[in-house]
């Protein structure tokens, strides 16, 4: 067990270092200067710089985005951002620091993945063992979800987001179209404010759960049919065990091992998809706030959240791979 853990930990080390050194490779690879792009956009809007001025202020941005000294210091200075969370302050929230705005917005976006992550995993595993043990003989209604579940499972996300954001926001106006929260409602621990913010995180969630479920039910489905065929489940079956025991402690139990393997793995899949969902429903989560520092050239927002969902993604593939022993027992006498 514990030479599993410590090597579980040194892939997360590796990852994360990976990740965070080619996320600085490829940022000073990029044609455009981030302090040449913020001057050119100040200068834009006929804003008069005296020629002094504008070299304090090439000096305080270059600082102020880690951009100064040699490539070997500014690498150091990344990781030193990184592990004190401090990324300086966000230009277009200027002075407002970086980690702030993620410590606001990374709310938002861990409510929504994690009841994404919790509904969608949980029906389309049940769902899926189901049709898999009955593959052979699936009842009408099996079919059709199956059916359903294939032709919706290739949507991409912006366009099923899309497809509801239409649907149930404009022709049918049962919930919000964009935010968290009704403008001019004041947030606070009460009744009011918890259901004025579940219907605007219906749709989001919604669009995201549908396409999660399709993936887990078909994935447990094509799983749950090889291991209905294995000995130990035919001779329950001969043994006269009911169905419900079968497919719940036999089928279910030894389907479920891939099953949070391809969690793990999908983490980095299902945060993406946050990211769109959060744009297309103006969402306040990493993804609309990732958004609008594209957009703003925010090069300290963009790198802080870029930085922040590496580290987000790759501890909770970890936290999943310490939990992993309580599925599988043989990890813990291996």
């Amino acid at each position: 067990m514990v030479k599993y853990f410590l090597t579980r930990f040194l892939q997360f080390l590796i990852v994360v270092f990976l990740s965070v050194t080619l996320v600085f490779i490829i940022v000073r690879m990029m044609p455009s200067d981030p302090v040449e792009k913020t001057i050119a956009q100040i200068t834009s809007t006929g804003t008069f710089l005296d020629p002094s001025d504008v070299e304090k202020m090439i000096k305080s941005l270059r600082e102020m985005y880690g951009l100064e000294g040699s490539i070997l210091s500014q690498y150091f200075q990344t990781w030193r951002r990184l592990i004190t969370l401090n990324f300086g302050p966000s230009l277009s929230f200027f002075p407002t620091p970086v980690s702030s705005i993620i410590k606001e917005s990374v709310f938002w976006t861990v409510g929504l993945l994690g009841v994404v992550i919790l509904v969608s995993w949980t029906i389309g595993n049940i769902l899926g063992v189901i049709a898999g043990y009955y593959s052979k003989k699936l009842p009408t209604a099996m079919k059709l979800l199956d059916l359903i579940f294939m032709i919706i499972r290739p949507i991409p996300y912006y366009i099923l987001a899309f497809i509801f954001l239409v649907l149930f926001s404009y022709l049918i106006p049962a919930f919000p179209s964009q935010g968290a929260y009704s403008v001019g409602m004041m947030p606070g621990f009460n009744l009011s404010f918890i259901i004025d913010v579940l219907k605007h995180a219906t749709l989001p969630a919604l669009s995201m759960i549908l396409l999660q479920t399709t993936m887990w039910f078909q994935s447990m489905k094509i799983i749950s049919t090889g291991v209905t065929n294995e000995d130990f489940v035919i001779y329950a079956k001969y043994g006269g065990i009911s169905n419900h025991k079968i497919i719940f402690r036999y089928v279910f139990r030894n389907a479920l091992l891939p099953q949070v393997t391809s969690l793990s793995l999908s983490l980095g899949r299902i945060f993406g998809g946050a990211l769109i969902t959060e744009i297309v429903f103006s969402y306040p989560g990493l993804g609309g706030t990732l958004y609008s520092a594209i957009m703003s050239s925010d090069y300290n927002l963009i790198i802080g959240i870029v930085l922040f969902s590496i580290v987000a993604v790759s501890l909770g593939t970890l936290v999943l791979d310490f939990i992993y022993p309580l599925f599988d027992p043989r990890i813990r006498y291996s």
